[in-house]
């Protein structure tokens, strides 16, 4: 079939997240964190000076311990040693204020930041189109969503403070030093580039490590919840063993990757603090022999050394801290993934067409020469050169062999996906012109598969139309024959229904969908096999029920049943994404050659 596309209503499709190797820099990702963070500026401002404090605070306790030992204890000096001891106190006491507010500050930065991050990558998330969730694990998001953002906590609220913190006590412990004594500075100074060496070494290779461990705990999680998800049918076909060795060798694929980069970082850890006590143990060695020959002073040499021991604690902790950044760096990518995923249908086309208002439009839907292929499978075409009218306040019934396209229309008429050609058009206006929102506030729908969420019965009926009083609900329920199973619930409207609505049977939330779609008194009703999963009590009762729903609505209703639409205004025959028929059902029992054999299977069905 040759491609007649028009390129000018086809938005970029949107992309499978491709993993491999981290290539967000450290500058890349604070500069992505940076748009999180401007906003708190203040906070972020006080938190730097509780930091700056802090060190200021830390690095003076070295001249406390010089003026402990020097005036105090080698001059045997009482005073002296009680006005060392008062000193040091103070500065402990103002050290613990400044790390309290250092605490305090970032920790709600990090908790405040990670908040605003979740709710932006769920805010996209839910804008996003049914394709991405086709070429995308659910699992593997919401491990984004809670896995990285957990770790990007930690990392803002405490690593990088740390970091902050250890760089400052590095740079002031190394200009204290020089002042202290020159040749052992110059010591120090050929040190530090043989401890950071390893650091830059190791932690490429601990970075590359985490994304792969990030990955891998994305795929226990989304492995278990699928599992978990289909629960009853693992146990149905007695699966459980397989799955718990399935489960235990993406378990151990996990664990292995974290031993991996466990590791190198533990690896790298001990090279540092190797180094560092080796250069600690090299200054004590030449400052010990130049305080026996009396050219630095008992002081001067304790104070050496405690620098020199901030120096190496804050290298140790750099590289400690310098691993979880690279992991930060690994989440964040992740999560930048996700929010530059571009929509392909936006919610407003900002379009400067007037739209018609809801109380305007009478409901008239055409599909125009439409063309479609789904984005995973687009070399086998959906529907093909479509045209079909639905009149204002009419229904149409559309049935066919599976895989004909019925479900893919409704998908269509929702703007879940934009047609490769053709256009899809309500009372004339292009439905890609109309703002989504109002477009789909205008429909209901009662799917097959119901979807329920894990509350009461009243927010799930109140779905469609919030606002909706307790009386309204409870008018809509009995409409849809659901009110006395919801009386018999544990806690009536009051009850939680449990994931996806486990605690009712199939009936049950077909009619507490229906009961949604009353609730929402919309313009147009779509209705995909609505009234399958009822008995034949409920379903002749479900079915008044509609039918006083439908009057003067445009109702368009799948069904495999054909008694369920004998009243239904027209009826449309589907195959293989095309129209083949269209009439009554007398008529098409005559013209069509599909539908005649559709309906002697299902009428010799139910004689048998």
């Amino acid at each position: 079939m040759p491609n007649t596309a028009e390129p000018s209503t086809s938005a970029p499709v949107e992309k499978p997240v491709v993993r491999g190797s981290s290539t967000m820099s450290f500058r890349e990702m604070m500069a992505e964190l940076w748009q999180f963070m401007r906003p708190y500026k203040k906070v972020l401002v006080a938190a730097g000076v509780a930091l700056v404090f802090t060190a200021g605070i830390t690095l003076s306790i070295g001249q406390g311990i010089r003026l402990l030992v020097d005036e105090g204890l080698v001059e045997s000096s009482g005073t002296a040693l009680r006005t060392a001891v008062l000193v040091l106190m103070s500065l402990a006491l103002l050290m613990a204020v400044g790390t309290y507010a250092r605490h305090y500050l970032v920790s709600w930065l990090g908790e405040r930041v990670v908040a605003d991050l979740r709710k932006a990558v769920f805010d996209h998330i839910v804008t996003l189109h049914p394709s991405y969730f086709e070429m995308n694990r659910s699992g593997e998001i919401m491990s984004r969503l809670t896995t990285d953002t957990t770790l990007l906590q930690h990392i803002i609220g405490t690593s990088f403070s740390m970091a902050l913190r250890s760089s400052l006590m590095f740079v002031g412990a190394l200009v204290l030093l020089l002042f202290t004594n020159l040749k052992l500075s110059l010591m120090v100074l050929v040190g530090v580039p043989l401890v950071l060496l390893p650091i830059v070494l190791y932690g490429r290779r601990v970075r590359k490590l985490s994304k792969v461990s990030q990955d891998s705990i994305a795929d226990v999680g989304s492995y278990a919840g699928e599992i978990i998800q289909h629960i009853k049918t693992v146990q149905s076909y007695t699966r459980e063993e397989h799955e718990k060795q399935a489960f235990g060798r993406e378990v151990e694929t996990a664990f292995r990757v974290a031993r991996r980069r466990i590791r190198q970082r533990a690896l790298l850890i001990a090279v540092v603090i190797l180094l560092m006590f080796g250069a600690v143990s090299a200054l004590l060695w030449v400052g010990g022999n130049d305080m026996i020959a009396g050219r630095i002073t008992a002081g001067d040499l304790a104070a050496f050394v405690f620098y020199a021991m901030l120096m190496g604690s804050a290298l140790a902790t750099i590289s400690e801290v310098y691993s979880e950044l690279q992991r930060a760096t690994g989440a964040t990518e992740r999560l930048v993934d996700l929010l530059q995923v571009e929509a392909e249908i936006p919610v407003s086309t900002g379009g400067d067409r007037p739209v018609p208002t809801v109380d305007a439009r009478e409901g008239r839907v055409a599909f125009e020469g439409v063309d479609f292929s789904y984005p995973s499978r687009l070399e086998q075409p959906a529907i093909r050169a479509l045209d079909l009218v639905v009149e204002e306040g009419k229904s149409l019934a559309l049935v066919g062999p599976s895989g004909a396209g019925k479900s893919t229309l409704l998908e269509l008429l929702q703007r879940f996906y934009d047609p490769q050609a053709g256009r899809i058009t309500l009372d004339g206006v292009d439905i890609r012109e109309i703002d989504t929102s109002v477009l789909r506030g205008e429909m209901a729908v009662v799917p097959q598969q119901p979807a329920l969420f894990t509350a009461d019965v009243w927010y799930n009926i109140r779905y469609g139309r919030p606002d909706a009083s307790d009386e309204e609900v409870i008018a809509a329920a009995k409409a849809a024959h659901a009110h006395e199973f919801i009386r018999q619930l544990p806690a009536g409207y009051d009850s939680h229904l449990g994931e996806q609505g486990a605690r009712l049977s199939g009936g049950q939330k077909q009619r507490l969908a229906i009961a949604r779609a009353i609730l929402k008194d919309p313009k147009i009703l779509l209705l995909d096999e609505a009234t399958s999963a009822l008995d034949a009590e409920s379903e002749y009762h479900v079915q008044q029920a509609l039918q006083e729903l439908m009057q003067g609505r445009t109702t368009i209703i799948i069904a495999h049943r054909l008694a369920t639409i004998l009243h239904a205004d027209r009826i449309a025959v589907l195959d293989q994404g095309q129209v083949v028929a269209q009439g009554k059902h007398l008529e098409l029992i005559d013209t069509s050659p599909l539908y005649r054999r559709l309906a002697e299977l299902q009428f010799q069905d139910s004689r048998a």
